[in-house]
């Protein structure tokens, strides 16, 4: 028996199939390689290049390597971006996921879904937790919400068969750094590779507004390393394999944020580059401060802040420079 990680060629996906492998959980990699890397998929592991759209080659994948659950990682994940193709996201991540549940239909019944702390938009409360209301404000986050419903409306259609769809939904904010020195964020929209294209090309890094309401002046998110993000994902594939009960959905947050200023510092300290970075203006609708606690994973999936600042960027920075 196998687990199926879609998207599993990307940044978090290659290390959610590492995670899986450690655990001694076979991984299959689905993935139509638009922004993952062959590279990533360590060696021995299966990679089907297709898309998830694709339903029968989903099925054909699920039954050729007896697939016994689905970490869902796929989708197009750029929230800005969305707003200008939002058909394209909505094609990716709604009808994405649409397929991939009807291709599990006939032969299985576990899915943990990568979501995003996107569902909530602009929240109105500091710490956000998972019943805060949901107002996404991008067509991102609002395909990773309609994600959330398609397999709470699954579960329910299937409550009373033979194979109950068993699912739990991920939310978290900023993924960085790196588990293995051979993988590395290669989004153009993410702050950590932002930060370390300005700095390797001898440019100066920006800091967007420094006079929102917090303690230095710069906008507070959590910050959260993508090793710890698939020790979450490989930790709700073992419960439900346990069966014991999983919730709707767990918020993978730090409890208490970094600043933009403080990722500058550590920036400066870890890479040796000493720099001060430019202030531009605002964002339009950038909060002063979303953070999230992580209480409900910690109590179900160890989830925990396994990093310092430090660690999370000198892995990520040591990752960036091993790609040349």
């Amino acid at each position: 028996m196998s687990w199926l990680v879609t998207g599993g060629a990307g940044y978090i996906g290659s290390h959610v199939v590492r995670a899986l492998a450690e655990a001694g959980l076979t991984p299959v990699v689905l993935d139509d390689l638009s922004s993952g890397q062959p590279s990533f998929v360590p060696e021995g592991v299966a990679l089907i290049e297709g898309s998830i759209l694709d339903r029968a080659l989903v099925e054909d994948t699920l039954r050729e390597y007896a697939v016994e659950g689905v970490i869902h990682v796929a989708g197009f994940k750029y929230a800005g971006v969305s707003v200008e193709r939002p058909l394209h996201t909505y094609a990716q991540n709604v009808e994405g996921t649409r397929v991939v549940l009807e291709a599990m239909a006939a032969r299985v019944d576990k899915i943990v879904f990568s979501s995003s702390a996107a569902v909530f938009g602009t929240p109105d409360v500091p710490l956000v937790v998972e019943s805060t209301p949901k107002r996404p404000a991008s067509p991102y986050g609002e395909s990773k919400l309609i994600g959330e419903w398609l397999l709470r409306d699954q579960g329910i259609a299937t409550a009373g068969s033979a194979h109950p769809l068993v699912h739990t939904s991920l939310r978290y904010f900023n993924v960085v750094g790196s588990a293995d020195p051979s993988v590395h964020d290669v989004s153009p929209h993410n702050l950590f590779p932002i930060v370390f294209e300005k700095l390797l090309a001898g440019e100066t890094p920006r800091i967007n507004g420094d006079d929102y309401e917090t303690e230095d002046g710069t906008n507070v998110r959590d910050y959260v390393h993508v090793g710890d993000i698939a020790l979450a994902h490989v930790a709700a594939a073992q419960r439900m394999i346990a069966g014991q009960p999983v919730e709707p959905a767990y918020n993978l947050g730090s409890g208490d944020g970094l600043s933009v200023r403080q990722i500058m510092d550590a920036m400066a300290r870890v890479t040796g580059i000493d720099f001060v970075p430019e202030i531009g203006p605002r964002r339009p609708g950038d909060p002063d401060r979303i953070v999230a606690t992580g209480e409900l994973a910690a109590r179900d999936l160890d989830w925990r802040m396994r990093h310092s600042v430090d660690e999370m960027v000198r892995s990520g920075w040591e990752a960036r420079r091993n790609a040349g």
